[in-house]
């Protein structure tokens, strides 16, 4: 289960606090429970993710984890840039406790990526699609109860991106997503619940084309 109570967050610019993208944000969600975040562009979508995920901080408000919970898919922060993409996996194999089978979680974190020799090149030379793949991979080398996506299914080629939305069908078998798409037909595909995020409030739907459906009635005609 996740709680998200009374989230505010904006950020700072050079003429000071910006202004506010989520104003008051609350929602639980369940176990088992896929879910995908809805909105325009803008909305604060990716914030509240990267919220969730624990990469980012809100001013106001808090995030109850009573799981393990990945980190977003699809963002490129939080890799170390002078450092490879092996060097990265093996910090977080380490990170996870898990020296012991680091070998075989490496060996699929590389296969799955596809980046080829960029994998013993450092990450500050990768592209964002790059960085998507590796910590695509990265995620899916270690258990956890919630993965989080942001657009991850359209990163790479056709080849990756197939591989990558077979990757969640086995993932949405024994996990709960959270994903952001603009691509409706993905979040269908996955997500059983939505929420929708407008003038920087969510809203909670246990359909999700209810909340698409909310989304395509806030859109000007």
């Amino acid at each position: 289960m996740i709680i998200v109570d009374d989230i505010h967050k904006r950020y700072q610019t050079a003429d000071g606090p910006g202004e506010w993208v989520l104003k008051g944000v609350s929602f639980t969600i369940p176990p088992k429970v896929n879910v995908g975040l809805i909105g325009a562009n803008g909305a604060g979508k990716s914030t509240l993710l990267r919220i969730v995920g624990g990469v980012d901080h809100p001013n106001k408000g808090l995030v109850e984890r009573r799981c393990r919970v990945s980190w977003p898919m699809g963002f490129g922060a939080g890799l170390q840039g002078s450092l490879t993409g092996r060097q990265n996996a093996k910090f977080v194999c380490r990170i996870h406790g898990h020296e012991d089978d680091m070998a075989d979680r490496l060996a699929y974190i590389e296969q799955f990526a596809g980046i080829g020799h960029s994998f013993d090149m450092p990450v500050k030379t990768y592209s964002s699609g790059m960085k998507s793949r590796l910590l695509f991979g990265m995620s899916l080398a270690f258990d956890f109860d919630v993965y989080i996506s942001d657009e991850v299914t359209s990163a790479g080629d056709s080849v990756f991106r197939r591989k990558a939305r077979a990757a969640f069908r086995r993932v949405a078998d024994r996990a709960s997503l959270i994903m952001v798409s603009h691509s409706e037909r993905t979040l269908k595909k996955f997500c059983t619940a939505g929420i929708w995020i407008n003038d920087g409030k969510a809203h909670w739907f246990d359909k999700i084309d209810d909340a698409l459906k909310a989304y395509e009635d806030s859109l000007p005609t």
